[in-house]
């Protein structure tokens, strides 16, 4: 039907959930990104609020053309299933048309705060619909809390973004009790004074280089060939002394 959309944030395209479902898939994050609007469009055109009773995640790895597409959902907190009943997380908060209705909502109030802010002419749009004034009484959530493409220099009470650093930690095959609180207070402290500015991934790829630099120190450490006594040369043995093992010098 002409006029039917979802919501979709152009900052989805570089979360680092879309890049662990890729890596699970084996898929390129594009592709993912076209498949999870797939799953969320029939989710939004077939249920009310985001509970679909009557599908199976059989059915939605079909659609989209992954095996397996669901259980990736699932595992990164984009789909929720219980006693074999199938949701999508905050469905209310970004679909649907209550949904819909507040984000334009949100939309038209932001323009018209801007513009008179700006000292423009009365904005010559009609009122807010009543539905529309009761719905923005609950404005539109935020669900991204840190920007991972947000620059920022460091400070000795950064703490990295938890979904990045399990990303990266999984790409590095290392094992996540490394990242204690210790090492992240010598990074940070290393780092703090420098006034080098980075993303939020930069700085979390840097921390995961950071340990992997700090686990092969402690492996060569650990790792020192002993010390072995030099064998004998002629020099060492007396020509006139005869009182050897039988067989010769080894």
């Amino acid at each position: 039907m002409a006029g039917d959309w979802i919501k979709f944030e152009l900052t989805t395209m570089d979360k680092p959930e879309v890049c662990q479902i890729a890596d699970l898939a084996d898929i390129d994050p594009d592709a993912v990104v076209g498949k999870l609007m797939r799953v969320w469009g029939w989710f939004d055109q077939q249920t009310e609020n985001g509970n679909a009773p009557s599908v199976s995640k059989k059915l939605l790895d079909r659609m989209v053309g992954v095996t397996g597409f669901c259980e990736h959902m699932k595992s990164v907190g984009w789909m929720a299933e219980a006693d074999g009943l199938i949701s999508l997380p905050h469905f209310d908060r970004h679909n649907g048309k209550t949904a819909k209705n507040r984000l334009l909502t949100a939309k038209r109030v932001a323009n018209h705060k801007s513009a008179n802010a700006k000292g423009n002419a009365r904005n010559v749009s009609g009122a807010l619909p009543k539905e529309d004034v009761e719905n923005n009484k609950d404005p539109l959530p935020t669900h991204e809390a840190v920007d991972p493409r947000m620059p920022s220099e460091m400070t000795l009470n950064w703490v990295p973004d938890d979904t990045l650093l399990k990303t990266y930690v999984l790409h590095a095959g290392l094992a996540p009790s490394l990242f204690t609180e210790e090492v992240r207070k010598s990074f940070t402290a290393h780092y703090e004074s420098g006034g080098q500015v980075n993303t939020q991934k930069e700085w979390v790829q840097m921390l995961v280089k950071w340990v992997q630099r700090d686990k092969a120190r402690t492996a060569a450490a650990t790792n020192v060939t002993p010390f072995r006594q030099p064998k004998p040369t002629a020099q060492d043995f007396d020509d006139d002394d005869t009182d050897w093992a039988p067989g010769g010098i080894a």
